[in-house]
């Protein structure tokens, strides 16, 4: 019988030492998620590598089929990364450029979301970005700076700073008729949204498992649609790119089928370990109930945050919001607000001169009103 949210959140031990409302930088593990990850190393403590081809088939065969559900996409679909910078990573390095190219992003993206394609500028790719408008992104811009040459648009579907949620209906649309690639960095929507990725012409989609997903850092999921698949080559090769990747014989570079061929190497078995019993919470809340939950809290403190005459620099509009509140106090600095309630056994974030709230699953109402209380 599945567990009510109630049962669940009395299994992030974090709620007995703070309020923790900093999920948009780093999420705390539940007592399942560590005890999955100690089973794991208990295995390799006891037996070695005895267990090694059970391992890959629970990674293949159990916890990806049980990602693509979260996903509602193929488990064929689905790599193991370390984070999203190496996801985004694999599709700055692995998509044929040439020199007058050019790949358009947001002018407020996460530096993971920045840095890989800033790197391809040396090879003549053109870096375009687009400004938005009080902390909005309008898709418009994108669609003027769109031209022959266009490769690609990345974007994060909720940006890190404010937690403005892109229409990806429209913009999918819009770069599929004009056939440019879409690459999502989804770090800040998975595990706090309700994200049906198949409703959605995108190519590539990353996301690191250490916030939302409340899962150990290390851990992360690379998106490669079936039909885009052929766009990228591997940028990094190993004895697991391959088809035959126990044949320590046959050098023949024959990529495994499907986005597996991403995964160079032995993957994190602890930590996917971590990762599977995490999503095993996701599904047996289910992602609508989580996004209710997760919505409700933050209206709760945008509606107090208000009372108490502080800015709301997040988007207000239900399309547009996520988990993610941002806020400014019209004569307290942010900083000055982030140490007194640190004091106060408080943990929430600063981004660019703003507080940041990012409840989960695990908090609840009464921490929201303890946070408002304490606030000046």
């Amino acid at each position: 019988m599945p567990r009510h949210i109630q049962e669940i959140q009395k299994t992030f031990p974090i709620k007995h030492n703070c309020i923790y409302l900093n999920n948009a930088s780093i999420g705390p593990c539940s007592t399942d998620v560590t005890s999955a990850v100690n089973t794991f190393m208990t295995d390799v403590q006891e037996n070695g590598r005895l267990n090694y081809s059970n391992w890959c088939q629970q990674a293949d065969e159990v916890i990806k089929p049980r990602i693509a559900r979260l996903l509602g996409v193929r488990p064929s679909e689905i790599a193991f990364v370390p984070n999203t910078t190496q996801g985004l990573s694999l599709v700055a390095n692995g998509l044929d450029w040439r020199a007058g190219d050019n790949v358009i992003i947001s002018s407020i993206e996460y530096p993971s979301n920045v840095y890989p394609w800033l790197n391809l500028q040396p090879r003549g790719v053109e870096v375009q970005s687009v400004e938005p408008c009080n902390g909005e992104i309008c898709l418009d811009d994108f669609v003027n700076l769109m031209n022959s040459r266009t490769r690609l648009v990345s974007i994060s579907s909720v940006q890190f700073s404010n937690g403005y949620r892109v229409d990806l209906e429209q913009l999918s649309d819009i770069c599929q008729r004009r056939n440019v690639l879409l690459n999502i960095d989804a770090i800040q929507h998975i595990g706090a949204l309700d994200f049906d990725v198949s409703q959605y012409h995108i190519d590539f989609l990353s996301a690191g498992g250490h916030k939302w997903l409340l899962s150990p850092i290390g851990t992360g999921i690379f998106y490669c649609r079936e039909s885009s698949l052929n766009y990228l080559r591997p940028p990094t090769v190993g004895y697991h790119t391959v088809d035959k990747p126990l044949d320590h014989a046959d050098f023949s570079l024959d990529w495994r089928p499907g986005a597996a061929r991403f995964e160079e190497a032995l993957v994190n078995f602890p930590g996917l370990w971590g990762l599977n019993a995490s999503i095993e919470i996701l599904l047996e809340l289910g992602m609508s109930s989580i996004e209710t939950h997760i919505l409700e809290l933050t209206s709760l403190a945008i509606e107090g945050l208000s009372a108490k005459g502080y800015l709301i620099c997040s988007s207000i509009k239900p399309s547009e919001r996520s988990g993610i509140v941002t806020f400014q106090h019209p004569t307290i600095s942010a900083s000055e607000i982030d140490s007194r309630l640190q004091q106060a056994g408080i943990q929430l974030g600063v981004r660019r001169g703003a507080l940041r709230i990012s409840p989960s699953l695990y908090n609840d109402a009464d921490e929201i009103s303890a946070f408002l209380s304490a606030l000046p």
